[in-house]
């Protein structure tokens, strides 16, 4: 039963990770870094749960979460794609300033409670021994999740819009001398990985840890921007890397709960630690990184030259 328990909390920690590194990976084919992930699963966090401590809808608080990653994208994509700021700067000050920003806005919301949560379960299948407690009894994000990630995958592989956007992460220059509206399509990559950042961070909130403390988010947008270098690029592996990562910060509570004794500090740091020393580990054979990344990735694209 504990192993079941486990393994229905690395699926919830994952899928946290593995929305908001979908979102970015969408960012980075088009050929867009952005490291302000991490501010906007915060600023999308305090929305939503705020939306859903007004509204008692989950769902209106999801929409909420999504609206607001999808506004502070735009306002990082206004400035990097039309008027050309770093890329990598101006990411920073986008996470800098949702930090700040949520922790202003959520200072009322800190002793707020959500209303009960709905309980989810398959039919039939969440009554099995085990594997019914493990796997069947998740939000149903878990599972739109994994169906997301395979439609990414038939979008980026299968379709005229996924291969036109992979070609603008490719060679913008010879996309737009194809006529293929290059700051456009990079603008609305950009849009659609700030939405699924924002998903990601009300999910935080209103599911996996249903309340709002400052710096919730707890460099779990890092860590989703590190997913992309590890999965080289590739959906499927985004998924399965999420798990992983979320797998091993669950680890350490679960020995706890065996009778381990594992100081705090240690279990704090273990999820920050797996993804460095995995992408350590993917340095040393540099082909593995170039085999799927985009050519022209956090490089400014200027029509007129």
């Amino acid at each position: 039963m504990e192993y079941a328990l486990l393994l229905a909390a690395t699926l919830n920690a994952g899928t946290v990770l593995a929305i908001a590194a979908l979102g970015l990976l969408i960012n980075e084919k088009a050929g867009i870094v952005n490291l302000g992930a991490e501010g906007m699963m915060l600023c999308a966090a305090i929305a939503g749960f705020a939306t859903v401590v007004h509204t008692g809808n989950t769902w209106v608080g999801f929409a909420a979460g999504m609206a607001a990653g999808a506004l502070l994208a735009a306002i990082f994509g206004g400035l990097v794609i039309w008027f050309n700021t770093n890329q990598y700067a101006t990411g920073l000050a986008l996470s800098l300033f949702g930090s700040g920003f949520s922790a202003f806005a959520g200072v009322k919301y800190v002793q707020e409670k959500l209303p009960e949560a709905t309980k989810y379960a398959i039919p039939f299948l969440s009554d099995v021994p085990w594997i019914g407690e493990a796997f069947f009894r998740h939000h149903p994000l878990v599972y739109l999740t994994v169906i997301f990630t395979g439609f990414l995958i038939w979008f980026l592989n299968r379709t005229r819009p996924g291969l036109v956007l992979r070609s603008v992460g490719e060679s913008p220059e010879s996309s737009h001398a194809l006529g293929y509206p290059v700051r456009r399509i990079r603008f609305m990559a950009v849009l659609a990985g700030g939405a699924l950042c924002g998903l990601a961070g009300s999910y935080l909130s209103i599911v996996y840890t249903p309340l709002w403390v400052e710096g919730m988010v707890a460099g779990n947008g890092w860590i989703a921007l590190a997913l992309t270098t590890f999965a080289t690029w590739r959906p499927a592996r985004v998924l399965l890397g999420a798990y992983l990562f979320g797998g091993v910060g669950q680890l350490g509570f679960f020995l706890q709960s065996q009778g381990v004794q594992i100081p705090s500090q240690f279990l704090s740091m273990a999820q920050y630690l797996a993804p460095v020393v995995v992408l350590a580990i993917i340095s040393r054979n540099p082909a593995w990184i170039r085999a799927n990344m985009p050519n022209s990735i956090g490089k400014p694209f200027y029509p007129g030259s």
